[in-house]
């Protein structure tokens, strides 16, 4: 049975990256070529990644998701000078099908199965996402792909979560948020959506003006 949200829904929207697809596994594949400054590449590559979007819609600036993920890890490889940079064709072709987290297609089959209508919206370009469902095999179970492309603005800003409405038939408080990114979930908070974080990690929490309705250390958790 889906966890009580406190307030009525008809539709599970999730973010992609972090929240549905892990977004370590496409550096940890080639731990073994990498080498022990693995982990610590890979959370640049990210924090790269995300910075960008953030600096560039501040600035009314947009550039595919995709561009700004190969020249995050253009970076990472420039800041960690002891890792070959032959391995770029590999990481790229990893990160278009990372893996999904293990809980994730019986979460969203849960959902389907309560009647829920369930969606992606996320920063990443259509090409991407599709590859990453087709990879996790769970195109089946997600009826809507929403990305940023569509408005040429990241998240958080409120074009965003906007566009998921109309297509859903519901309004933003109807429509339940799952992200890992306690950033992510600020912005569906101060668009009015019910955002629910999932907090693998047990980090601390942020943003106490914007808080989750929920808080889950699994998808599992949420049906």
């Amino acid at each position: 049975m889906p966890m009580d949200l406190g307030r009525p829904v008809k539709a599970y929207v999730f973010d992609a990256y972090g929240t549905l697809f892990d977004v370590n596994s496409a550096v940890m594949r080639h731990e073994a070529e990498i080498g022990p400054e693995a982990r610590a590449f890979s959370a640049l590559w990210r924090q790269k990644q995300l910075e960008y979007s953030w600096v560039l819609s501040l600035a009314g600036h947009f550039v595919d998701f995709w561009t700004l993920t190969e020249r995050a890890l253009d970076y990472a490889f420039a800041s960690h000078p002891g890792i070959d940079k032959v391995l770029r064709d590999k990481l790229t072709a990893a990160y278009r099908n990372l893996d999904a987290y293990p809980e994730v297609p019986a979460a969203l089959g849960r959902l389907r199965q309560s009647a829920y209508r369930t969606a992606i919206l996320s920063n990443g370009e259509p090409r991407m996402l599709a590859d990453a469902v087709a990879s996790a095999g769970i195109g089946e179970l997600i009826d809507h792909l929403f990305s940023v492309s569509a408005v040429k603005v990241f998240k958080t800003d409120p074009l965003a979560y906007a566009q998921i409405e109309a297509p859903l038939a519901a309004k933003s408080g109807e429509i339940a948020f799952v992200s890992s990114n306690r950033w992510d979930v600020a912005g569906a908070a101060a668009f009015g959506l019910t955002p629910i974080w999932v907090n693998r990690l047990g980090a601390p929490d942020e943003y106490p003006d914007l808080a989750p309705v929920a808080v889950v250390r699994s998808l599992a958790e949420l049906a």
